[in-house]
């Protein structure tokens, strides 16, 4: 028997403090989303284009009046971009957007987020650096991890191995593999080390390190590592990337992607995780 006063598994309450703190941290992001040209949009709950960015099992389906299949609102990154490239269209030349809203996942996930797109934009640096600063402004103790998707991609492919084994993190099998180039990524973690390891890197994937190498020149953060072969599950990704977290929290995540055959870059913050790291 459900009682009236329970809520469904991962749907969120919050009250009192904690509520006030959420709002707080939406106010400081939205304020330094703005002092950097971007504008807020709120995209519709309901969808009907989430299939292409996560797969069918995650999504809560239902059905409009005329019976088309729609979702409720499960990525913000696909809403985001479908909504402002097809539907906003050229009334507006806007290219920097933010949203502060949630996604919903199967059977009853709600996960708080605030990010931020740039359309038709390559330079990812431009949103880690705000996503930074929105962390420091946070007072948030958390390490950086950079990536490249291209890397396992480029790999899996040249090797003609699943890239599965790097979704799925298989150490062993990727050691077993005894390729001294891979092993060699594989334990790679100081950028002080890329260029050591560029060295011994086949010429494919020369390009996709220096990449990573770019980026991390010139950021400052106390705690950076480097993870070329780390791979992220959501498919539209498919260039530098990076995840930041503390302990077992990941607080945000983003990276260049390409939708429609458009490059952009973005973010998301996990909210719930960030507020979660403060209780």
């Amino acid at each position: 028997m459900i009682l009236e006063h329970e809520i469904p598994k991962d749907s969120k309450v919050y009250f009192g403090e904690i509520a006030k703190r959420k709002r707080e941290l939406e106010n400081i992001s939205a304020n330094l989303f703005s002092e950097n040209g971007f504008t807020e949009i709120v995209t519709p709950t309901f969808s009907y284009h989430q299939t292409s960015s996560l797969p069918l099992k995650n999504l809560i389906q239902l059905s409009d009046y005329k019976n088309n299949p729609m979702t409720l609102r499960a990525d913000n990154t696909t809403s985001l971009f479908h909504i402002t490239q097809k539907r906003l269209g050229r009334n507006s030349s806007n290219t920097k957007w933010f949203y502060i809203q949630p996604v919903f996942r199967y059977p009853s996930s709600e996960s708080y987020q605030i990010g931020a797109e740039i359309i038709d934009e390559t330079d990812l640096e431009k949103v880690l650096n705000l996503n930074l600063e929105i962390f420091k402004n946070f007072k948030l103790e958390s390490t950086l991890q950079i990536s490249n998707i291209e890397i396992p991609r480029l790999i899996a492919n040249h090797l003609n191995i699943d890239i599965s084994l790097f979704k799925n993190i298989e150490i062993k099998k990727i050691l077993d593999l005894k390729i001294d180039w891979l092993s060699e990524l594989l334990y790679l973690e100081k950028a002080e080390d890329i260029s050591k390891v560029k060295s011994l890197l086949p010429d494919f994937l020369i390009e996709p390190m220096e990449k990573i190498e770019n980026l991390v020149k010139n950021l400052e953060h106390k705690n950076l590592i480097i993870s070329p072969l780390y791979y992220t599950k959501m498919e539209y990704y498919n260039s530098v990337y990076f995840r930041i977290f503390h302990k077992n929290s990941v607080f945000s995540r983003g990276g260049s992607y390409t939708l429609d055959e458009i490059n952009s870059v973005g973010f998301s913050i996990y909210l719930d995780e960030v507020l979660g790291e403060e209780i």
